[in-house]
């Protein structure tokens, strides 16, 4: 589990995998001098409900990994993240959406032309 830090506030426990691709899409925001809110569901183990904070690029900001290497990112999950972004409503964090691997289809040569 990883943590936002962002200014005094208490640190926000957000997953390591989910924070990485937020990441990005804050540092970019940031770097583009835009303000924006983030809105997440509180996890389990914290009163139910979820929070929403306005980010400013002036306002310190760190973000802490518990696993020390880089996942591999989501384009997709970064699109939709950055698509909150740009609403009205800003970023919310929603759940990453699992690419289905294609069928295979069984029979004489399928696993020769699924390897090319």
């Amino acid at each position: 589990m990883g943590s936002l830090y962002y200014g005094d506030s208490e640190p926000i426990q957000i997953d390591d995998r989910a924070l990485a691709h937020l990441k990005v899409v804050v540092a970019t925001k940031l770097r583009r001098n835009e303000s924006f809110t983030l809105t997440w569901r509180h996890p389990d183990g914290q009163p139910s409900g979820r929070s929403t904070i306005w980010l400013h690029p002036s306002i310190p900001l760190r973000f802490v990994f518990q696993d020390p290497e880089t996942p591999e990112l989501s384009r997709r999950w970064i699109e939709d993240l950055a698509h909150s972004a740009n609403s009205s409503g800003g970023i919310t964090l929603v759940d990453e959406h699992l690419e289905t691997p294609e069928p295979i289809e069984a029979g004489p040569g399928a696993l020769e032309s699924a390897a090319d």
